[in-house]
């Protein structure tokens, strides 16, 4: 998880491994799925991909712009879609696991923005950095999903 950890009491918390920064993934406060920090976390990379691909050459709009810009906003869409399946906890976890395989997507076409020099080094690592934390939140998750489920 790239110096992030995973922690159990009586809530999951999610840490960096400095021991610094920590994310609580919280069931007992949450109301909807607008209240997840995790989806918070991916609406704001959402954003901030959709302004560094505005600055993009515009022969790549209907390709790696694109690409990018779909996979950074499914992340946010699957996280929705799982809230209302938590009924059934295979559903959960199938929508959090495409939840994701997005965020992971994301990663590669913001590694591909590095290697056509349409992003630099400290702007792909800040993305990559909040692609990880949303990762580790996800896996969290997915970890704990009975705690999830509706009853």
């Amino acid at each position: 998880m790239d110096g992030w950890t995973v922690g159990r009491s009586d809530s999951w918390t999610v840490r960096q491994s400095d021991g610094e920064t920590e994310m609580p993934v919280s069931k007992d406060r949450v109301a909807r799925y607008e209240d997840l920090e995790v989806y918070k976390l991916a609406v704001g990379l959402q954003q901030k991909v959709f302004d560094v691909s505005m600055q993009w050459p515009r022969s790549e709009q209907y390709s790696l712009t694109d690409q990018v810009r779909r996979s950074s906003r499914a992340i946010g869409a699957n996280i929705a879609e799982a809230w209302a399946k938590r009924r059934y906890q295979a559903h959960f976890i199938s929508k959090l696991t495409d939840a994701d395989g997005e965020q992971n997507e994301t990663r590669h076409w913001l590694r591909t923005a590095l290697a056509c020099e349409y992003l630099d080094a400290q702007a792909t690592d800040e993305l990559e950095r909040i692609c990880t934390r949303i990762g580790a939140m996800l896996g969290s998750m997915i970890a704990g999903a009975d705690s999830w489920v509706k009853q």
